[in-house]
């Protein structure tokens, strides 16, 4: 078995993913790099200067769920930090397309419902699943971190503010799905604020990735800031938080 720390961090092929698994190498962990095409999590993890290690995880398939588990008990015996940060904005926007025009597009009264449950499926019942999957392994650790990468966009009360500058563009898609995703690490960390899990969520900020066709002005070095300080955390550090860089509050 690894005597070093385990990190899986879902969605590590690219972006912020990726670059969260390169800095929790850096801190002495070994990474499973999650992704759904293997080859290209086996080429990002060749990258890495590093103990980071590809594995194949579709989190929409829980047959994928289910074989990775499995390889992580086998291969290392526990998982000591999750982060669920596979996510899809959407699965029609074009890449001409601002993100106002898909916005127009995807209104309540409008939107398809396959769009919304496609991205539902990801973003809220995927990260459901791989925690279910992940919780044992997680309990054989010492004292685990689970951090959810969210979005502000999913915040109710920063929505239900007429000033709030991405209020426009909420809808039932990407921007419903992290309110869920939300929802879902409140019910986590409740169920686990007995043990030394700590739950966390957080908002890497609107950072240049392939999520928002780059339209972002954020680094992925600045998006990976907060989601590593969480996972890093100490025996007093806290859990059930909705966070920015640096332990900045939003709110629910």
């Amino acid at each position: 078995m690894n005597d070093k720390p385990v990190a899986l961090v879902t969605g590590a092929n690219q972006g912020i993913g990726f670059q969260v698994a390169k800095e929790l190498v850096a801190h002495g962990f070994t990474v499973c790099i999650g992704s759904r095409n293997f080859e290209r999590g086996e080429a990002a993890a060749q990258t890495i200067d590093g103990d980071a290690q590809a594995i194949q995880l579709d989190v929409t398939d829980q047959a994928s769920i289910t074989a990775a588990a499995e390889r992580i008990r086998n291969e290392f015996g526990r998982l000591d930090v999750l982060i669920n940060n596979a996510g899809i904005s959407n699965t029609t926007r074009n890449s001409d397309m601002t993100i106002e025009e898909y916005a127009k597009l995807t209104r309540p009264s409008n939107v398809s419902l396959d769009e919304v449950r496609t991205i539902w499926e990801t973003n809220v019942f995927g990260v459901l699943a791989v925690y279910q999957a992940m919780l044992p392994l997680l309990r054989e650790a010492p004292a685990a971190r689970i951090v959810n990468v969210s979005s502000s966009v999913g915040s109710l009360t920063l929505n239900s503010n007429p000033n709030f500058p991405f209020r426009p563009i909420f809808g039932p898609g990407y921007a419903a799905s992290k309110t869920a995703l939300n929802a879902i690490t409140v019910a986590i960390a409740i169920e686990l604020e007995a043990t030394r899990i700590k739950v966390n969520a957080v908002s890497p900020g609107f950072i240049k990735t392939n999520l928002n066709n780059y339209a972002g002005s954020g680094t992925l070095e600045e998006g990976a800031r907060e989601p590593v300080r969480l996972a890093l955390l100490g025996p007093e550090g806290p859990t059930g938080t909705f966070t920015s860089w640096e332990n900045e509050t939003i709110p629910w």
